[in-house]
């Protein structure tokens, strides 16, 4: 019995993957040096190369081999990252975002110059798809044309008004925030009017200064190219969304634009380490966990608020691990733990963590909402003001400024979001929201990436807006015809009234006339 068990399941396994997609050869580019995005894509790319593709990486990290993966690091980007952190820390919006566009030209520089990918270039080797981290280092979308490949994106950061025009979609300003400020829906008058005016602003950086220099790396690296920047840009055939409505709010999306928030999330708890188990179930009052992400370091907070912070903490009856940087963090209170990495996921499914202290980046967002654990968020740079702000909004979580964080204020708010408990009512519910889906974030992901090599032409799913001017898009030329029609009917009908009254009375008059010669 137990032979033919195992027979019938060999039988199916080996059905299973007779009836997978043929593999295909696919190029990954995730250039930007922070971690987390390319911790967003790392499961999705190793599930790829489980289920027989060939799968080619282009990052910035050291990695670990994998089965049917290879690594290209291209890691020059490292000696600039500090550099670009600060540019991106200023007041002024116009500043900040010239910083931005010169950020993402040497993040695409520092790929494109690499030794090991001209290698690439210049090997004659062939891929059936390019994935594209779209965080606009447009120049580095060139690989698929190049390789003669099907393009598509992973937008790490969800969607915004530039995804939506790559796809063709709607993007209306009234109510899709600007990604980098600290907006949310519903925007009132003065929130609209600031957002219209933030979009044009970027919107005139983004033409005449970022994307100049973009095509001018697309003419150096990609000199032979078969297609233009322009005409490249216009050829995604799939767009994966590091988002999900029930994170968010609900917007429309053209049918090749597929929300997989959570993607990174393929959660199977796994023991913590033993000395973090022991501190939090240690703790009779629950536990606070507290990180700044992989891009904002807590050890190069200025000592002003690190010593602020040390002086929360230790007033506090929860204990709190804190991931921080160095081996030693001197004065550190005895309910703190301090390591320079955690095991993220695992701390938030524990029931004993109580509350997540976070700078606001949308994985860890995504993932307080899955565990169904409120935050404090302190938010640097980019979206993590707008994910903090919809936190607040949303009612499972509160915001303060990070860079000019006061003792009273902060002492305060960790003692709202512990002792109110909507907030952490609101979050469960979420939770329950988000996980209430037909299949997995990773399933959806990989289903849609296998149709697009399934159906090499996946120019059905293109909206056609893509092939229309601006006038023909939002029917300028239609609409001057029928406001010009009824106009000229009126003129017509104007002037031939005129012109028959003057006939009348002109007649009139000339009879008149002649009246009095006689």
């Amino acid at each position: 019995m137990r032979l033919l068990t195992l027979l019938l399941v060999a039988l199916i396994t080996l059905i299973d993957r007779a009836l997978q997609t043929e593999g295909s050869k696919i190029l990954a580019i995730f250039a930007f040096p922070g971690r987390s995005q390319y911790i967003f894509a790392e499961s999705y790319l190793k599930t790829l190369a489980a289920r027989g593709h060939e799968v080619t990486v282009i990052n910035t990290f050291e990695n670990e081999p994998a089965p049917n993966m290879r690594f290209i690091t291209a890691s020059k980007i490292h000696d600039y990252y500090e550099d670009m952190l600060n540019a991106m820390i200023t007041p002024s919006f116009w500043q900040k975002h010239k910083n931005f566009s010169w950020m993402l030209e040497i993040i695409a520089e520092c790929v494109l110059a690499d030794e090991n990918v001209q290698q690439l270039l210049k090997s004659g080797e062939t891929f059936d798809l390019v994935i594209a981290e779209v965080v606009h280092t447009e120049s580095l979308f060139g690989f698929a044309q190049h390789f003669n490949a099907t393009l598509m994106g992973l937008s790490t950061y969800g969607n915004d008004y530039l995804i939506d025009e790559l796809m063709g979609n709607i993007s209306p300003q009234a109510y899709n925030p600007l990604i980098s400020s600290p907006r949310s829906n519903p925007m009132n008058f003065y929130d609209r009017l600031e957002n219209h005016w933030e979009i044009w602003l970027e919107k005139l950086v983004q033409s005449f200064i970022h994307y100049p220099k973009m095509e001018q790396q697309y003419a150096k690296y990609f000199p032979h190219a078969n297609k233009t920047l322009s005409e490249t840009l216009d050829s995604f055939t799939l767009m994966l969304l590091g988002q999900h409505f029930t994170l968010s709010y609900a917007r429309p999306y053209m049918p090749n634009m597929i929300e997989v928030g959570g993607l990174h999330i393929t959660h199977k708890q796994k023991d913590l380490p033993e000395d973090v188990k022991h501190f939090i179930e240690a703790s009779p009052e629950g536990v606070i966990y507290f990180s700044l992400g992989s891009n904002v370091k807590s050890k190069d907070l200025p000592v002003e608020t690190r010593n602020m912070l040390m002086m929360v903490f230790g007033g506090l009856k929860q204990r709190v691990l804190w991931k921080f940087e160095d081996d030693q963090l001197p004065d550190k209170p005895d309910n703190v733990f301090i390591s320079k990495w955690f095991p993220q996921t695992d701390i938030l499914a524990h029931p004993k963590v109580k509350l997540f202290i976070t700078h606001g980046g949308l994985l860890s967002t995504i993932e307080s909402i899955y565990f169904g654990k409120p935050v404090l968020g302190l938010p640097v740079f980019y979206d993590q003001f707008m994910n903090v702000k919809h936190a607040a909004r949303m009612g499972f979580g509160l915001g303060l400024d990070l860079l000019n964080l006061k003792q009273p204020e902060l002492e305060k708010t960790i003692n709202i979001l512990l002792t109110t408990p909507t907030y952490s009512k609101t979050a469960s519910i979420l939770s329950e929201r988000f996980r209430d889906q037909p299949e997995s974030p990773m399933d959806r992901a990989i289903w849609w990436t296998e149709y697009v090599t399934r159906h090499k032409d996946a120019s059905y799913m293109r909206a056609p807006s893509r092939d229309m001017s601006y006038v023909q898009l939002h029917s300028l030329d239609t609409l001057a015809v029928l406001l010009a029609a009824p106009l000229l009917f009126m003129w017509l009908l104007i002037t031939f009234i005129r012109w028959l009254l003057l006939l009348i009375f002109g007649d009139k008059r000339r009879n008149r006339d002649k009246q009095k010669r006689h």
